[in-house]
């Protein structure tokens, strides 16, 4: 980062890789372990349930609901623009993903919303997945 109003860049491990060329697509991936059927999010080496290797890439229909969430009114760097909502998204795959609540008023976000992924391009190459309201 060269600036502290630079917007932190997610940098892609092998085992991400996949996930961040899905969002640049604007698809929300996530892993499903061939063994045993578990989903699987945040991108892993193995399986959390039967730690096998053997896992592939599904497309998530990028549907869920706000489990819980946090309004923050100030940012850890000047790059986060407040008030922004943070939330934990149970998708219906049946994964939980923490992520940002956006397009619309803070004060509007509900443990139940319905939300849906859309994509914050940061660069070429990296899009942020965040969730707004159906």
């Amino acid at each position: 980062m060269s600036s502290t109003n630079t917007t932190p860049v997610p940098v892609p491990r092998p085992e991400t890789i996949h996930f961040w060329e899905g969002c640049k697509v604007g698809e929300f991936r996530l892993q499903k372990c061939n063994s045993c059927g578990k989903i699987i999010f945040y991108p892993r080496a193995i399986c959390t349930e039967c730690m096998s290797q053997d896992l592939s890439w599904i497309k998530s229909t990028g549907k869920g609901q706000v489990y819980t969430f946090s309004i923050h009114f100030r940012g850890a760097t000047p790059a986060f623009k407040t008030p922004y909502v943070v939330a934990l998204v149970d998708l219906e795959e049946g994964v939980r993903v923490m992520t940002n609540i956006i397009n619309c008023d803070v004060n509007d976000v509900k443990i139940g919303m319905n939300v849906k992924v859309t994509f914050e391009s940061l660069t070429d190459e990296i899009s942020l997945p965040k969730f707004e309201p159906v």
